[in-house]
């Protein structure tokens, strides 16, 4: 494998758990609360599915949380790609 195509790969694999971890959610099922957050390693989003006074469907958005945790993700792709173009010549 030509390390050129290697190096595509790679950044197609960090790509695609950068995507992961923006979307990633977790349920959290609490007798009076249950919700999923959304995000990792900030949460920017809460999908509130049920609470004591009954059924709900709401979201909460946290934008600057969300703007950071894609600047986070998309540093390490870029990280990543430097470091690849480097090693690979």
């Amino acid at each position: 494998m030509d390390r050129r195509n290697r190096a595509i790969i790679i950044q197609a694999i960090i790509a695609g758990i950068t995507i992961m971890a923006v979307t990633w959610g977790t349920h959290y099922n609490w007798p009076d609360f249950v919700h999923v957050k959304h995000g990792l390693p900030l949460t920017w989003g809460i999908h509130t599915l049920s609470t004591i006074a009954g059924p709900a469907d709401t979201w909460e958005i946290n934008l600057v949380a969300m703007t950071i945790d894609l600047a986070i993700w998309l540093a390490l792709i870029l990280l990543a790609s430097i470091y690849l173009t480097r090693k690979t010549g």
